[in-house]
C-alpha cells in the first residue's frame, strides 16, 4: 500500500495533467483526497489539473476550428450529439462553457461544437480559462475538504469490492439513458 502511495506521489501529477486534458474530474478528485492523507499537494495539483483542462478544450476548438475534415470524419457516428451540443449553445450561449466542464456527456462536444462554428476563440479563450478554474477549484477542493467521507467510502468498497461495477454500471446506464433520450429523433 505505502509503495502505491509512493508511485502516486512521483507518478501523480504526470497522470493528473494527462487525464485533465480531456476534462476528467476523476483524477483531481483523486489528488484531492492524496492531498487530504499528505501525499500530494492540493494547490499544485489545482493548477495542474486548471492547466491541462484549459488546454485540453482550447485544443479541441482549435482542431474542430482548423482540421475539420478530420474532425467530422471521427464524428459521423456523433453527428447527433454534435448538433445536441450546438443546441444548448444557442439555449444557454456562453453559460454553457462553464455548464459543460460538470456534465460527463457533453464535456468534448460543446468544445468541438463550438469549434466547427463561428463562436469568437478569444472570447472562448477567457470563458475558458475561468470555467476551467471554477472546475478545478470545486472539484479540488470539494474533493479536499471531503478527503474522510470519501477515504470511508473506498475502504467499503475495497471491502466489498462487488459494490464498485455496480455503481459504475448504474452511473453509465443513467449518463447513456440521458444521452439517446436528449439525442432521440422527435417524430
Amino acid at each position: 500500500m505505502e509503495d502505491t502511495f509512493s508511485n502516486l506521489a512521483t507518478y501523480g501529477y504526470i497522470g493528473l495533467f494527462l487525464y485533465s486534458l480531456g476534462g476528467g474530474f476523476v483524477a483531481l478528485v483523486g489528488a484531492g483526497v492524496l492531498s487530504f492523507m499528505g501525499k500530494m499537494d492540493l494547490t499544485l495539483s489545482i493548477t495542474i489539473a486548471f492547466i491541462a483542462n484549459t488546454l485540453g478544450d482550447m485544443m479541441l476548438v482549435y482542431m474542430a476550428r482548423y482540421q475539420k475534415s478530420m474532425m467530422m470524419e471521427g464524428l459521423r457516428q456523433h453527428r447527433r450529439k454534435l448538433a445536441l451540443a450546438h443546441l444548448l449553445m444557442k439555449k444557454h450561449g456562453s453559460w454553457i462553457i462553464l455548464f459543460q466542464k460538470f456534465v460527463y456527456g457533453i464535456k468534448t462536444l460543446i468544445p468541438i461544437a463550438i469549434g466547427l462554428t463561428k463562436y469568437d476563440i478569444k472570447k472562448f479563450a477567457v470563458l475558458n480559462v475561468l470555467s476551467a478554474g471554477v472546475w478545478a477549484l470545486a472539484f479540488g477542493l470539494g474533493s479536499y475538504y471531503s478527503g474522510e467521507v470519501l477515504t470511508k467510502f473506498a475502504t467499503m468498497i475495497s471491502d466489498k469490492p462487488y459494490i464498485a461495477p455496480i455503481i459504475l454500471i448504474v452511473l453509465g446506464g443513467l449518463t447513456w439513458l440521458y444521452m439517446e433520450k436528449a439525442t432521440k429523433k422527435k417524430v
